[in-house]
């Protein structure tokens, strides 16, 4: 992780500080005791940075580890994404019961369907459950609100119940306010037969693994039917089903995804000259930095850009994960990235067959490289107004 390493004595400080970078790095200084903690950090400049900790003490309070420190170890990055990932890297391997504490991780809202229930329902939560379960995630969202008003207002086009408790159908059971309101197939006192129940469950997360696109062409398909038919008051009412969908599904993040289904490539600038680093995020886990030269080598110039960047991701390990924690961990990185109100880089998500938008990304590369600004996403709302 970390490529580079500087032995420090003091009396050669100058040195030292000459051979280490004016430029952005995740470092870690060692002393010679075996039992002493490691100093963990990312900055800005490490040259600067290791002057101001290991050069020679002043009258003030700021920490010195001059007399402490016997080797430096570092690796250059080339944004602040890079050395946050890699930080998190360094930390967890040098402290695998504390890391998160240190990283203040605060792990991504997530909508969850459980389908393990044996009358499914959703619920915001933030924590995965276990590798290979049958319940559904979809995220990560700004904030909880965030969560809990887009799962709300999408519920409202569904009869799937919004209870939370386990339960055990009862004929006799007086129902809650949305069976009243007709908002629910209540299934609490067999209002609807298991089969009812579990068809209205399927279009639920259809709704959710299409980001609203199967809704948006069940209505479509209706209003076009209604109208052939002649049937005009049901087209004008699934015309206005249609406009109430639209700010429902402009409020939602182009990263929201089933967890699962979160592929996407992240294109970052590079510490090394001409070159860009790649991200690959599967099911919400992260692999890389993998560098991307611009310019092709001899034997790759007759390779257009797509096949070269095609050719860079099959080198790519896997994604593997060995926990549901270390997914949490992953998407809290990716959230803290893409929901800032500035951000440098650019994301690429595949669509539901897996497939990434190569010639999207190309151009997204170029951008990157120059540091232009990125693209606007199309908002999710316009699919609607087109289908309309």
């Amino acid at each position: 992780m970390l490529s580079e390493r500087l032995e420090f004595i003091p009396d050669r400080d100058a040195e030292v500080f000459a051979s280490a970078p004016a430029a952005p790095a995740v470092f870690l200084l060692r002393s010679d005791d075996p039992e002493a903690e490691p100093y963990v950090s990312k900055t800005a400049n490490l040259r600067r940075r290791l002057q101001r900790l290991l050069g020679p003490p002043e009258q003030t309070r700021r920490l010195n580890l001059r007399d402490r420190v016997r080797s430096i170890e570092y690796a250059t990055t080339g944004s602040d994404f890079e050395s946050g990932f890699l930080l998190y890297r360094v930390l967890r391997s040098a402290f695998p019961k504390t890391y998160t504490d240190r990283l203040r991780l605060r792990f991504a809202p997530l909508l969850k369907l459980h389908l393990e229930n044996e009358y499914p329902r959703a619920s915001i939560t933030t924590r995965l459950g276990r590798i290979g379960g049958h319940n559904l995630y979809y995220g990560p969202f700004l904030s909880r609100s965030a969560a809990e008003k887009f799962a709300n207002d999408s519920l409202d086009f569904f009869k799937m119940r919004r209870c939370v408790d386990d339960l055990l159908p009862d004929p006799e059971f007086p129902g809650c306010i949305y069976s009243e309101m007709k908002m629910c197939l209540a299934p609490c006192f067999k209002g609807c037969t298991d089969d009812d129940y579990h068809a209205e469950v399927a279009r639920v997360q259809a709704y959710f693994d299409s980001s609203g696109d199967s809704l948006v062409r069940e209505i479509t398909v209706g209003r076009d039917q209604a109208s052939s038919s002649l049937e005009f008051e049901n087209a004008a009412a699934l015309h206005a089903t249609a406009e109430k969908l639209k700010p429902v599904l402009g409020q939602l993040p182009e990263i929201v995804r089933r967890i699962d289904q979160l592929t996407a490539i992240m294109v970052q600038p590079s510490a090394i000259p001409a070159s860009v680093v790649f991200f690959f995020v599967d099911a919400g886990l992260i692999s890389g930095p993998l560098t991307f030269p611009i310019q092709a080598t001899e034997h790759t110039k007759s390779q257009s850009m797509e096949s070269r960047v095609q050719a860079a991701l099959a080198t790519l390990p896997p994604t593997n994960s060995k926990s549901a924690l270390e997914t949490m961990e992953h998407l809290a990185l990716l959230k803290r990235w893409f929901y800032r109100s500035t951000r440098t880089g650019e994301i690429f998500f595949a669509d539901l067959k897996g497939g990434l938008p190569l010639r999207r990304l190309v151009r997204g590369i170029a951008r990157v490289y120059r540091g232009e600004k990125p693209e606007t996403a199309p908002r999710l709302e316009n699919r609607v107004t087109d289908a309309s």
